[in-house]
């Protein structure tokens, strides 16, 4: 479990990642891996064209479209385990809300190149960016089902604006692409069982090779306008919460979607 939470979070707060080693045991990581395949197989047979062509990750595992209630339920428990609530509540104090999850695999197409970016940028323009970057932000926690190249990112970029070289890559300006290398990019290799927690709003790439399957889990503070981007399919049916241990994380972000109906 977390030794120091309050080094974690300063760190994070800091840095805007924090990466922890040997997280998770083999017996976790193969249970967790044997759900996720599940899903990710019927997921490519699904998608065919789209994952042949450009796909690099898929969204919405916990939903009910390719896994079964079982599966779905050992999903949520997995998500909400002590585990990963220690994390959780390390970073985010104010009430974490569950979001989304996500699959990050090697897209098939070789000419598709790993690429600079930051989440908010898919939703804002640029100044609506530089205002996201200083707001309550959406923090990834990613597990490794395989061990893989890992994720680069650009260190503090959580909390502060690109400078000349970053943005002109990332926003593939003045000739440049976001395939690129950047000179204060940092690797970090990660192996199955790692843990990798990271701000979405930061500038990050995944790195494609080796067996890169990667499971992301997506949460956010409470105080943050995110509930309307959680979709009502990949959160817990209501008879599924007695059978989760530790339903808060779910029971946060129902509860914040009925508000918004309101």
């Amino acid at each position: 479990m977390v030794e120091n939470r309050s080094q974690l979070k300063s760190n994070y707060d800091d840095q805007g990642y924090v990466v922890i080693r040997d997280y998770f045991n083999a017996a976790e990581i193969s249970s967790l891996r044997k759900v996720v395949l599940k899903f990710h197989d019927l997921w490519k047979k699904d998608n065919a064209k789209f994952y042949q062509e450009e796909a690099f990750n898929s969204s919405l595992i916990t939903g009910s479209q390719y896994l079964a209630f079982d599966d779905r339920v050992k999903l949520f428990n997995f998500i909400s385990s002590k585990k990963v609530m220690d994390i959780v509540e390390s970073v985010i104090t104010n009430n974490p809300a569950f979001m989304n999850t996500q699959l990050f695999f090697n897209p098939v197409a070789p000419k598709q190149k790993d690429f600079w970016h930051r989440d908010c940028q898919y939703d804002h323009e640029v100044e609506a960016q530089k205002k996201a970057i200083q707001e309550t932000q959406v923090v990834h926690l990613r597990v490794p089902l395989f061990d893989e190249l890992g994720m680069e990112l650009v260190p503090e970029t959580h909390k502060r604006w690109d400078n000349e070289e970053e943005y002109n890559v990332r926003q593939e300006e003045k000739g440049r692409l976001s395939s690129e290398n950047l000179s204060s990019g940092k690797a970090i290799k990660l192996a199955a069982g790692d843990l990798l927690v990271f701000s979405a709003d930061m500038i990050h790439r995944g790195l494609y090779g080796m067996d890169r399957l990667a499971l992301d889990i997506l949460v956010f503070d409470s105080a943050g306008d995110f509930a309307d981007y959680v979709d009502d399919d990949c959160l817990p049916e209501r008879s599924m919460l007695d059978k989760i241990d530790d339903p808060r994380l779910f029971v946060n972000t129902l509860q914040l979607k009925t508000i918004n109906l309101k």
